[in-house]
């Protein structure tokens, strides 16, 4: 027996494997544009207060936390925050000390809590001991070059910036799941701020790098007024725009280690990034499953029944989404990169469907709700 397809159904396949394929079209095309440099290396450039908040310590801790040491920039000081005295980060911090011993450094020890956010809480533990107006936060897990510092700075001297901010690249260890979880930062998540970039948006800002002066963190209320928030990053950003300031996104692109050590550690890692765009921008979120480009069109060939054009944009699909894959490779792809491609998509496609189902996100060993507002809740210690 013949199926005859509804024209609605075809149409509407049509269009979504369109939409797939004009987006890949488009991702692509934003991630080969180099960004021009936002700013300028100062001839007598501020002293800068870089602040390190710290959780443990892994294998790659120790190379991160050096190479803010080793900085060609005239004066800057470290803080360190962590808080418990026991905490394995505070040798590494000891031995950078040994290594760099003109380099000034200061260490928060404090368990007070401020509100929700851990990491916020350590930052505002930290701030006393900050000893300039030029303030540089970063993650743990980043590794940056030796002109870092100069670069992010520099455009702080622009009384109309607020803040600046870095792209990164995920550095997978060995194994299935830190590659994949590569895969989501380096072919997903940075593709799609490379897109809102070309499209003159800057509503971004990552913990990766966050550039500020003080006056600035002060006129928003300090660290306190994101004490709560799960993505403090991006609110650091809203509040500095709301202002009226400018975000920057630097011409820097810091790297970070991608560590999954398990399919379950992957999905609750991606499931808290997923839901935590969705409590920020939940009508763009929710029109953002075409930029999981394969399934997307795979699904409007099947909707489509199959129909010439829909294959032949599922086609285009696969095609720029392997021209991606290779433009933001900084090395040569292996035979099973390319073969985890879509794997890696419909993984996305499908946590993104999973995203809608609950607020609850798992952070380390604790267990949170997140609000409509992107505010957080604890609900569960899962510490053993």
């Amino acid at each position: 027996m013949t199926v005859i397809a509804h024209p609605g159904l075809v149409w509407c396949g049509i269009a979504l494997a369109a939409f797939a394929m004009t987006y890949g079209v488009i991702a692509y095309i934003a991630v080969s544009i180099r960004i021009r440099s936002s700013g300028f290396t100062p001839r007598d450039p501020p002293p800068v207060t870089i602040l390190k908040p710290l959780c443990g310590a892994d294998q790659e801790t120790y190379q991160c936390l050096r190479s803010f040491c080793d900085q060609i920039y005239p004066q800057f000081q470290i803080v360190f925050g962590v808080r418990d005295s026991t905490d394995p980060a505070l040798e590494l911090v000891e031995r950078l000390r040994t290594e760099f011993p003109r380099v000034e450094f200061a260490v928060a020890v404090d368990r007070r809590q401020h509100g929700s956010s851990r990491k916020v809480s350590n930052l505002i533990n930290m701030m006393p001991l900050a000893r300039h107006d030029y303030l540089v936060l970063s993650d743990s897990d980043v590794i940056v070059k030796r002109d870092y510092l100069a670069k992010v700075a520099g455009p702080l001297l622009d009384g109309g910036v607020g803040i600046v901010t870095c792209a990164y690249r995920g550095c997978p260890r060995r194994g299935l799941w830190p590659l994949l979880g590569s895969m989501f930062i380096n072919e997903w998540f940075m593709p799609s701020v490379r897109v809102a970039a070309m499209a003159g948006s800057r509503a971004f800002a990552f913990g990766t790098t966050i550039a500020i002066r003080r006056q600035v963190l002060d006129r928003i209320g300090g660290f306190a007024a994101i004490a709560n928030q799960l993505a403090d990053d991006y609110r650091l950003g809203e509040l500095t725009r709301a202002m009226g300031l400018r975000t920057v996104l630097s011409e820097v692109v810091v790297e970070t280690s991608v560590a999954e050590r398990s399919f379950g550690a992957l999905v609750r890692h991606e499931l808290r990034w997923l839901r935590t765009i969705r409590a920020l921008r939940p009508v763009g979120y929710g029109f953002c499953f075409i930029t999981f480009g394969m399934p997307v069109a795979g699904l409007g060939v099947l909707l489509a029944k199959g129909a010439a054009p829909a294959l032949g944009m599922l086609c285009v699909s696969a095609l720029t989404r392997l021209m991606l894959h290779m433009s933001v490779r900084r090395t040569g792809s292996s035979v099973l990169q390319i073969a985890v491609l879509p794997l890696r998509d419909t993984l996305s496609f499908a946590l993104w469907g999973w995203s809608f189902l609950t607020r609850s996100v798992q952070w380390r060993e604790e267990r949170y709700r997140v609000g409509r507002d992107g505010s957080v809740q604890l609900v569960e210690d899962l510490t053993p």
